[in-house]
């Protein structure tokens, strides 16, 4: 447990989104609206409006190591998020990052991946190999793996999990190395979701979940970014992942549709 009055610190990866629905500069508003503060990592950066992103401009994987390490080698971090990468170079080099200050929890946000350039558009394969070498060099250093229950379902389906030789999506993650899985959204039963956290030894914890308004950007990011502030604070994983989800919600509840397209999550959500 943190001392009383420091700030909690959480470093964060993830891409520049122009809008403010998604990667760094929402995950800062989230870290200080939840009383820690980020420090920061670029990706990639984003060509965008609310309704597609029209670019993806990966960073360079040495200039993502020397920015980390400059800042690790600086500042205390009680907490790692690694939110959307976009090449496989990336993701090596923030594996080995990673494997290098393995005393400090990594939350791990399987969203979306994209990779396109101005120049190319995305492939298939090559999305499948970036998944891929996520799942591979990341899922194995992640206390706790937040993914949406749709996307899992998916990968399972896909068998790009198959390495893991599990045939249910949780598990498959454990069974490659996470210690705990969080699940966004997973349909319990018709009409009734819920998100559901997987444990080393099984144990499963759920929440009821509402699902959010159309048109609202993938919502594990804010989770993924929420849990990794709260461990920054000595909670234990159960109860930051349920506040993580619960400031979510409200976050959600209180979402605003600023242009033509997607609607934004008020991260600094009243009456939190």
């Amino acid at each position: 447990m943190n001392p009383p009055n420091s700030t909690s610190i959480v470093l964060i990866f993830g891409p520049f989104d122009p809008t403010g629905s998604d990667g760094l500069p929402a995950d800062a508003i989230t870290c200080a609206a939840l009383g820690g503060h980020a420090l920061t990592t670029l990706t990639a950066v984003t060509i965008q409006d609310s309704a597609e992103t029209e670019a993806v401009l990966p960073c360079p994987a040495e200039q993502i190591d020397d920015q980390a390490r400059c800042l690790l080698e600086d500042i205390p971090v009680l907490a790692i998020k690694v939110g959307q990468l976009s090449s496989v170079e990336a993701a090596s080099a923030v594996a080995q990052i990673a494997a290098d200050y393995s005393q400090v929890p990594l939350v791990l946000h399987l969203g979306q991946q994209e990779i396109d350039t101005e120049e190319v558009s995305e492939d298939e394969d090559e999305v499948e190999d970036l998944i891929g070498a996520v799942i591979e060099l990341l899922v194995p250093q992640a206390h706790v793996v937040v993914v949406d229950g749709k996307r899992l379902a998916q990968w399972v389906t896909e068998e790009l999990l198959e390495a893991s030789g599990q045939t249910t999506g949780p598990q498959a993650l454990q069974a490659i190395g996470a210690g705990w899985v969080l699940v966004i959204g997973h349909q319990q039963r018709p009409g009734h979701l819920v998100n559901t956290l997987v444990g080393p030894q099984n144990e499963t914890i759920t929440w009821p979940w509402i699902a959010p308004p159309e048109r609202l950007r993938d919502t594990g990011g804010l989770i993924a970014t929420a849990l990794a502030t709260l461990l920054a604070q000595g909670l234990e994983v159960p109860e930051a992942a349920r506040q993580a989800c619960t400031h979510a919600e409200r976050a959600v509840a209180q979402s605003f549709q600023p242009g033509m397209g997607n609607r934004i999550a008020r991260r600094l959500a009243l009456g939190a």
